[in-house]
């Protein structure tokens, strides 16, 4: 417990510290979206909307989130927060948005804590059907908990690793695919587009399939917001984060797009075994397996166990930093502010993963029925983060103007503003009110599947508006909002 002892001297007082590198920030925005959506979510992509329909949907929600990174870049490499979004919308547009956006965004990553935790179970059980699944939940949580704990440094480095695994799996996937596909490896002819054609390919199922996929891959490319989560511990972050948002974009708009677009020129979008979940006959196995690689499904379910171990790790330092600002704020109880010697905010550490742990018991309850509403409750606030974003962002360079400060005080510029910004709210909010449209569209209206789908919206509003009346707050004007920058 001398850990937790915290000195309350002043300016003596432990800090958060910036140990984070250009190299730390890439990998773990890396990390936070290269994961099951590209190593299992992307066939059955393929399968329902074409590779034409899957390619199309990724590019395009591609480009929204680079908006969005660049928007968060921009006020991050300003006004580096560990509290990211929350504090931004606080300072410029209204603090009950801000507040509602800290615990929104607390309570999606403690809840994907209890979604990795029950995962990790079902993969070891691959090698070691007979084993306790209570032994690998343990193993699990000490391990990301160690990594938390020790200091950010070791954070950085751990999500260093297991980013650098998924990425050096992709690459190579991508370079087998196109000697595959020209027929330099395989043992067979030139594919070429072949597969792209088959029966109404490239674009299966017309629109509303593509319109499908394409909000299915918003969730795959959740977790590149952490970026801004890092700044507040990221060694000079006006030079190192606007690195961070060049180099992130790209990296993950060209393996997905190239990933998916080797899946669908290698394996035909009408093979049923691109639909499955099982580790087994992921896309990626299956190329694997047609190279002769015997061993392909094991080592595609050791790379998404360290997909496991990345989302678990991103999500409790996520989450835990997010406490921490709230509790600076006032937003949450002040306990949750205090630092270790090390700079670790341990009883934020503490209380994310004891929640997450809560989830994943929760589970074994009611044939899971409380666990499957707390995922989907927090499967819409990944979205609504964004939403807060792009608008806190369109609302700081309005401000900016307002003021009259030089936009050349700023160390990074947000491409086409205000543009971004606006574009990216547009369709992240198409997203968010297209999530179940499904519902709205057989004989009867599924009043069930639109509550399950959409239940992240009424309690996001009620966290808002439940703030607005007890504090009675309003927009700030442009004029008022805070740009001051700490030292």
């Amino acid at each position: 417990m001398s850990e937790i002892k915290v000195n309350q001297l002043g300016h003596k007082a432990p800090k958060l510290k910036k140990e984070l590198k250009s190299r730390h920030i890439t990998m773990i925005s890396l990390g936070g979206t290269i994961g099951t959506g590209l190593f299992l979510a992307s066939g059955g992509a393929i399968a329902q909307a074409g590779p034409g329909g899957a390619l199309l949907a990724y590019a395009l929600i591609g480009i929204m989130v680079y908006f969005l990174m660049t928007s968060l870049g921009e006020m991050a490499a300003y006004m580096p927060s560990s509290g990211s979004f929350s504090t931004y919308a606080t300072k410029f547009v209204d603090p009950a948005l801000g507040f509602a956006l800290g615990w929104n965004y607390w309570y999606n990553w403690a809840i994907t804590i209890a979604a990795e935790i029950a995962a990790v179970s079902l993969i070891m059980k691959y090698w070691f059907p007979d084993s306790s699944s209570a032994l690998w939940t343990v193993l699990f949580i000490a391990v990301v908990w160690t990594f938390n704990l020790l200091s950010v440094k070791s954070y950085g480095e751990s999500e260093y690793w297991f980013a650098m695994i998924k990425v050096a799996t992709v690459i190579v996937f991508i370079i087998i695919s196109l000697l595959m596909i020209f027929g330099i490896l395989g043992g067979q002819a030139p594919v070429g587009f072949t597969n792209f054609f088959v029966s109404d390919g490239p674009f299966h199922g017309g629109f509303l399939a593509t319109f499908g996929i394409f909000l299915a891959a918003g969730f795959s490319f959740q977790g590149t917001e952490l970026l801004g989560i890092t700044a507040g511990e990221t060694d000079d972050p006006g030079k190192n984060i606007p690195k961070a948002v060049k180099s992130v974009f790209w990296r993950i708009l060209l393996f997905y797009i190239l990933a998916i677009g080797a899946i669908g020129m290698l394996i035909p979008f009408t093979d049923e075994r691109l639909l499955s979940e099982d580790i087994a006959v992921s896309p990626f196995t299956l190329v694997f397996d047609r190279l002769g690689i015997a061993f392909a499904a094991s080592l595609m379910n050791a790379i998404i166990l360290t997909a496991m171990l990345s989302a678990g790790n991103s999500g409790l330092y996520a989450s835990s930093r997010m406490l921490w600002q709230l509790a600076v704020d006032g937003h949450a109880p002040k306990f949750f502010a205090k630092l270790s010697r090390r700079g670790i905010p341990i009883y934020a550490l503490m209380a994310t993963l004891a929640v997450g742990c809560l989830a994943f018991l929760a589970s074994f309850f009611g044939d899971g029925v409380v666990y499957i509403w707390l995922l989907n409750a927090s499967g819409m606030s990944g979205f609504i983060a964004w939403l807060g974003i792009a608008f806190s962002h369109y609302r700081f360079r309005r401000a900016f103007d307002a003021q009259g400060l030089d936009p050349k005080l700023l160390p990074y510029k947000a491409k086409l503003y205000p543009f971004g910004p606006l574009f990216a709210f547009t369709v992240c909010m198409i997203v968010v009110i297209g999530q179940n449209y499904t519902a709205f569209t057989g004989d009867k209206i599924d009043w069930y599947g639109i509550l399950v789908s959409y239940i992240g919206i009424p309690l996001f509003l009620a966290l808002w508006f439940g703030y607005k009346l007890k504090h009675k707050t309003k927009m700030l004007p442009l004029e008022d909002c805070d740009l001051k920058v700490e030292d």
